[in-house]
């Protein structure tokens, strides 16, 4: 891949915005730095980054896809309250060894939980605590 001044530019955004932002959170923060930049340039360079495999690609079904910069392979969650996508921490073994068992055909795994996140789980129970106590 030859250097290009705007894909370095969308990379440095990549790491900068760590929490799997989208092409649109992208732009947004490099158009800041590069005013001439077009959407259709970031996601050009977005799809270039991903072949390249200097980029993950996060995709949650009906939901813009997300983009990751650590390449180790991790599980996503997807929090059907806020819509925030972070990285979840589940023990890699037995994915490993599923991949493992099939070398020929399964080179690498993206696994995207749907589900509710912590801070919203909290909020949810603090919210069903008070709604109890108020009863």
């Amino acid at each position: 891949m030859r250097y290009s001044k705007q894909r370095e530019l969308v990379m440095q955004q990549v790491e900068a915005l760590s929490d799997h932002p989208t092409a649109e959170e992208i732009y947004q923060h490099a158009r800041q730095e590069c005013p001439g930049l077009s959407l259709g340039t970031v996601y050009r360079n977005l799809n270039s980054l991903v072949e390249a495999g200097r980029v993950r690609r996060v995709s949650v079904p009906g939901q813009p896809d997300r983009f990751d910069h650590t390449l180790s392979w991790h599980s996503h969650l997807y929090c059907t309250r806020c819509g925030q996508v972070s990285d979840l921490a589940l023990g890699d073994d037995v994915m490993r060894r599923l991949m493992d068992s099939q070398p020929e055909r399964i080179t690498d795994c993206v696994l995207t939980w749907i589900g509710v996140c912590e801070n919203c789980a909290k909020k949810e129970k603090a919210r069903s605590e008070a709604l109890q106590a108020a009863l």
